[in-house]
């Protein structure tokens, strides 16, 4: 996982920055091609995730339009010393910080502000079939989430499996 901070251009207009660049994402290490372009818009209290796909993982450029999240990722690669371990922090578009997940992680979030809209850039193609979800609240995993109450989730996110349940992920 790589964080991102880019430069922004402010003045009495406003601001600019780069959201991509292929030379310096490739100078940080970055070098695999986006092929589609994903957004979603969430309401405070929305939990989404943990999700990953089984077999086409996908490495996730995150960044924020509007509002804060809590971002967490959790790392499925089958070699790796971190595997079942997780991080968590805040992104926001005040910040406009972004985030590289690259492939074998689950990803999820919580909403901290009242709207929220993520921006995401993906390395392969969104396969339904394809697609796992690993339960928010395994315990094993022990995800600190900066709950407010319970969270809202989808039917998807509430069925979602225990760690110790699923194949790592490319097995």
């Amino acid at each position: 996982m790589v964080v991102i901070e880019p430069e922004i251009f402010s003045d009495v207009r406003g601001y600019f920055l780069e959201t991509y660049n292929a030379r310096a994402f490739a100078e940080a290490g970055i070098v695999d091609q986006f092929v589609q372009d994903n957004q979603s818009m969430s309401k405070r209290g929305v939990l989404r995730g943990l999700h990953y796909q089984q077999q086409k993982a996908q490495g996730k450029l995150v960044r924020m339009l509007e509002g804060e999240i809590f971002d967490v990722v959790v790392d499925l690669r089958p070699d790796s010393s971190t595997f079942g371990k997780w991080s968590g922090f805040n992104l926001s578009a005040r910040e406009q910080k972004m985030v590289w997940i690259p492939k074998g992680f689950a990803h999820g979030f919580y909403t901290l502000s009242e709207r929220a809209e993520v921006s995401y850039k993906v390395t392969e193609f969104y396969v339904p079939g394809d697609e796992r979800v690993l339960l928010w609240n395994d315990p094993v995993l022990a995800i600190r989430w900066p709950l407010e109450g319970e969270p809202i989730l989808s039917e998807k996110d509430k069925k979602g499996h225990f760690l110790r349940e699923f194949p790592r992920v490319g097995e």
